[in-house]
Protein backbone atom coordinates (compact mmCIF):
# COMPACT_ATOMS: atom_id res chain seq x y z
CA UNK A 1 0.00 0.00 0.00
CA UNK A 2 1.49 3.37 -0.96
CA UNK A 3 2.08 5.97 1.71
CA UNK A 4 -0.62 8.68 1.87
CA UNK A 5 0.25 11.89 0.10
CA UNK A 6 0.05 15.22 1.85
CA UNK A 7 -3.36 15.92 0.21
CA UNK A 8 -4.73 12.60 1.54
CA UNK A 9 -3.59 13.31 5.08
CA UNK A 10 -6.01 14.51 7.77
CA UNK A 11 -6.29 18.27 8.19
CA UNK A 12 -4.33 18.30 11.44
CA UNK A 13 -1.38 16.67 9.67
CA UNK A 14 -1.52 19.10 6.74
CA UNK A 15 -1.46 22.22 8.89
CA UNK A 16 0.26 20.83 11.93
CA UNK A 17 -1.56 19.79 15.08
CA UNK A 18 -0.47 22.78 17.17
CA UNK A 19 -1.84 25.31 14.66
CA UNK A 20 -5.28 23.66 14.90
CA UNK A 21 -5.15 23.75 18.71
CA UNK A 22 -4.19 27.43 18.69
CA UNK A 23 -6.69 28.45 16.01
CA UNK A 24 -9.71 29.69 18.01
CA UNK A 25 -11.81 30.06 14.86
CA UNK A 26 -12.09 26.27 14.67
CA UNK A 27 -13.91 26.04 18.01
CA UNK A 28 -17.32 27.04 16.59
CA UNK A 29 -18.33 23.70 15.08
CA UNK A 30 -16.54 20.62 13.83
CA UNK A 31 -15.54 21.04 10.21
CA UNK A 32 -16.68 24.67 10.03
CA UNK A 33 -14.83 27.91 10.43
CA UNK A 34 -16.65 30.92 11.74
CA UNK A 35 -15.86 34.38 10.47
CA UNK A 36 -13.83 36.62 12.75
CA UNK A 37 -16.01 38.14 15.43
CA UNK A 38 -16.99 41.67 14.47
CA UNK A 39 -19.46 43.43 16.71
CA UNK A 40 -22.45 45.31 15.33
CA UNK A 41 -22.72 48.94 16.39
CA UNK A 42 -26.40 48.85 17.37
CA UNK A 43 -26.43 52.46 18.61
CA UNK A 44 -25.15 53.70 15.23
CA UNK A 45 -27.59 51.52 13.31
CA UNK A 46 -30.53 52.77 15.38
CA UNK A 47 -29.37 56.37 14.91
CA UNK A 48 -29.15 55.90 11.14
CA UNK A 49 -32.49 54.04 10.96
CA UNK A 50 -34.47 56.61 12.97
CA UNK A 51 -35.26 58.87 9.98
CA UNK A 52 -36.85 55.82 8.28
CA UNK A 53 -39.08 54.72 11.18
CA UNK A 54 -42.32 56.03 9.67
CA UNK A 55 -41.55 54.44 6.29
CA UNK A 56 -40.63 51.14 7.96
CA UNK A 57 -43.80 51.18 10.06
CA UNK A 58 -45.83 51.69 6.91
CA UNK A 59 -44.15 48.67 5.32
CA UNK A 60 -44.21 46.41 8.36
CA UNK A 61 -47.59 47.47 9.78
CA UNK A 62 -49.56 48.72 6.76
CA UNK A 63 -52.90 49.09 8.56
CA UNK A 64 -51.52 51.57 11.09
CA UNK A 65 -52.16 55.30 11.40
CA UNK A 66 -50.04 58.22 12.50
CA UNK A 67 -51.39 60.08 15.50
CA UNK A 68 -49.00 62.90 16.41
CA UNK A 69 -45.58 61.27 16.75
CA UNK A 70 -47.07 57.83 17.47
CA UNK A 71 -47.68 55.20 14.82
CA UNK A 72 -50.64 53.13 16.07
CA UNK A 73 -51.25 49.66 14.60
CA UNK A 74 -52.51 46.19 15.40
CA UNK A 75 -49.88 43.91 16.86
CA UNK A 76 -49.26 41.14 14.29
CA UNK A 77 -47.71 38.89 16.96
CA UNK A 78 -50.99 38.34 18.79
CA UNK A 79 -54.72 38.21 18.04
CA UNK A 80 -55.13 41.98 18.07
CA UNK A 81 -58.50 42.89 16.56
CA UNK A 82 -58.22 46.68 16.77
CA UNK A 83 -55.40 49.19 16.52
CA UNK A 84 -54.75 51.12 19.69
CA UNK A 85 -52.50 49.33 22.14
CA UNK A 86 -49.48 48.79 19.85
CA UNK A 87 -47.59 52.03 19.37
CA UNK A 88 -44.24 53.14 17.92
CA UNK A 89 -42.84 56.59 18.70
CA UNK A 90 -41.54 57.85 15.35
CA UNK A 91 -39.25 60.46 16.90
CA UNK A 92 -37.22 58.15 19.16
CA UNK A 93 -38.03 54.59 17.99
CA UNK A 94 -39.42 53.40 21.33
CA UNK A 95 -42.34 51.03 20.99
CA UNK A 96 -44.73 49.05 23.17
CA UNK A 97 -47.83 46.94 23.15
CA UNK A 98 -49.64 48.21 26.21
CA UNK A 99 -51.81 45.07 26.26
CA UNK A 100 -48.69 42.88 26.65
CA UNK A 101 -46.16 43.95 29.29
CA UNK A 102 -43.42 41.81 27.65
CA UNK A 103 -43.78 43.50 24.25
CA UNK A 104 -41.75 46.70 24.42
CA UNK A 105 -38.42 48.05 23.26
CA UNK A 106 -36.26 51.13 23.01
CA UNK A 107 -35.19 51.15 19.37
CA UNK A 108 -35.84 50.19 15.76
CA UNK A 109 -33.67 47.04 15.87
CA UNK A 110 -35.66 45.63 18.78
CA UNK A 111 -38.91 46.44 16.92
CA UNK A 112 -37.72 44.51 13.85
CA UNK A 113 -36.54 41.63 16.05
CA UNK A 114 -39.92 41.51 17.80
CA UNK A 115 -42.10 41.82 14.69
CA UNK A 116 -40.24 39.17 12.70
CA UNK A 117 -39.13 36.92 15.59
CA UNK A 118 -35.42 37.46 14.90
CA UNK A 119 -32.29 37.75 17.01
CA UNK A 120 -30.87 41.25 17.38
CA UNK A 121 -28.08 40.40 14.94
CA UNK A 122 -30.50 39.08 12.33
CA UNK A 123 -32.73 42.11 12.80
CA UNK A 124 -29.73 44.43 12.37
CA UNK A 125 -28.87 42.83 9.04
CA UNK A 126 -32.47 42.96 7.79
CA UNK A 127 -32.89 46.55 8.94
CA UNK A 128 -29.66 47.58 7.23
CA UNK A 129 -30.88 46.01 4.00
CA UNK A 130 -34.27 47.71 4.34
CA UNK A 131 -32.74 51.17 4.60
CA UNK A 132 -29.91 50.50 2.13
CA UNK A 133 -26.83 50.75 4.32
CA UNK A 134 -24.00 48.47 5.43
CA UNK A 135 -24.29 47.08 8.94
CA UNK A 136 -22.27 49.49 11.14
CA UNK A 137 -19.44 47.76 13.00
CA UNK A 138 -17.73 48.74 16.22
Amino acid sequence: MPAPTRSDAPRWQKRGFQSIVNDKRNLSAPGRRSSPSVRIDFAELNHRALPYVLELCGRWLPDGILRGREYIARNPRRADMHAGSFSINTSNGKWADFADPQARGNDVVSLAAYLFNLTSGQAAHRLSQAIGIEVPRE
